[in-house]
């Protein structure tokens, strides 16, 4: 199997730093992201799992191609599908984008909140190289990194404010970042939603293609 097939649990497994876990399941740190994953569906690993989900309101989100098998002691709140896209051409680097670290996290945060990329936290940031265009001092769009292992690290967080839609700016982002990742030596690979036909024709015209399909689901704790 392919670390693409279970991508969370490869970033997890390869930077331990940002998780908290075992060999069975593990989640990132509650501050850094919300996702978690399980080594394989065996009844230990998904024990493993429900043992990392906390109460009062505590939730995971996984994502992997193989089907998700929900733990006794967790429900599902959410369960969708998605593609996984890998970039096959090369990209060109843009200069003409500010880097973006902890002086910005606030907006960051503010910025994804408001457009909804996908789940982001207050150090998800801190995960990867995160670029951005400002205009007029506005933070208008910005993209960046998000899991990573060897030979792979995937494209995040790609949003604009509505303010500045229609001006290319999530095209122009996308294509830094996976520019930036290719001068690592690395393949850039991203997701989104199946529904969002929008943004797959815009990958699509970067020279990402569509690998596989991926299940995703949202599970928190039963209440008593």
């Amino acid at each position: 199997m392919s670390m693409l097939d279970r991508p969370v649990w490869a970033s997890l497994h390869h930077q331990p730093h940002w998780c908290i876990g075992d060999a069975q399941a593990r989640r990132f740190r509650p501050d850094i992201h919300g996702f978690a994953a399980t080594a394989d569906e065996a009844s230990d690993s998904l024990a493993a799992l429900a043992g990392l989900v906390g109460a009062a309101g505590d939730s995971v989100y996984l994502l992997q191609v193989p089907p998700i098998a929900v733990p006794e002691e967790l429900e599902l709140v959410k369960a969708a599908d998605g593609v996984q896209m890998v970039a096959t051409r090369r990209l060109q680097p843009d200069d003409d984008v500010v880097v973006l670290g902890d002086g910005d996290a606030n907006e960051m945060l503010a910025l994804a909140t408001l457009t909804e990329p996908g789940p982001f936290f207050a150090r998800t940031h801190t995960m990867g190289r995160f670029i951005g265009v400002r205009i007029d001092g506005r933070l208008a769009a910005m993209a960046g990194e998000r899991m990573r292992f060897p030979g792979h690290v995937e494209v995040s967080g790609v949003c604009t404010h509505p303010d500045f839609r229609g001006q290319g700016l999530a095209w122009r982002l996308s294509a830094a970042v996976a520019a930036d990742i290719q001068q690592r030596g690395d393949t850039p690979f991203l997701h989104a939603w199946t529904t969002n036909t929008a943004a797959i024709s815009l990958y699509e015209g970067l020279g990402f293609v569509v690998r596989t399909r991926v299940h995703v689901a949202v599970l928190r704790r039963k209440a008593c």
